[in-house]
């Protein structure tokens, strides 16, 4: 089967369009971008990544969320949680986000994303410049605590196998290139998302 798949690939060429990616960000009035949200279940990530949509969106920003949970209810619904399971599930996430960067979006994407290597993998796909990596830093006895969807519970009780930060290993990013406190308050974190998209020319006033 890889062959055939190998051989397939020798017979695809890349056509590129008569309109770029700088032609459909001039198009929206902003960049494209993708904001990599990565942290623990119950980090926050996922409710950070819809405000601050939601606050885009009013702004006049073109805009898409990608969550993990959403997307494993059809384009991965057929991945498990394994550690080749979530690779494949990232990099088919990395290249949907890719077609809608390239479409002219900001796109969000909150996934758990536990391997520095994975998230080092979206980076070179998208390019440095097309890639932020946002790290929800939230103790895990908060996580915990809050455990929105009793998945710790579930995981505790050994109902869940690979549980990300209590039988499955999260690796911390080195030098994320923002980083929330996922202790402060959730207008502060807009705010410092929201400082950085501007003071990077991202989006303009």
């Amino acid at each position: 089967m890889m062959l055939q798949n190998k051989n397939y690939i020798k017979n695809i060429i890349w056509h590129n369009h008569l309109v770029t990616c700088t032609d459909r960000e001039q198009h929206h009035g902003h960049k494209s971008i993708l904001l990599w949200f990565t942290g623990l279940s119950g980090s926050g990530k996922s409710t950070i990544a819809s405000e601050m949509e939601y606050i885009l969106y009013h702004l006049g920003i073109s805009t898409y969320l990608l969550d993990g949970d959403n997307l494993r209810h059809g384009l991965c619904r057929d991945l498990d949680f394994n550690v080749n399971d979530r690779k494949e599930n990232i990099r088919r996430v990395a290249e949907v986000a890719k077609l809608m960067v390239d479409a002219g979006l900001i796109v969000l994407a909150a996934f758990i994303s536990p391997y520095r290597s994975d998230r080092k993998m979206v980076r070179n796909l998208l390019g440095h410049e097309r890639f932020l990596e946002i790290f929800m830093d939230t103790p895990l006895e908060i996580c915990e605590a809050r455990d929105p969807k009793g998945l710790y519970k579930k995981a505790r009780a050994g109902k869940l196998k690979n549980f990300t930060g209590l039988n499955a290993v999260y690796e911390v990013p080195d030098a994320p290139d923002i980083y929330l406190n996922g202790q402060q308050l959730v207008t502060k974190l807009i705010d410092q998302l929201l400082d950085f998209l501007f003071h990077h020319n991202i989006i303009k006033v």
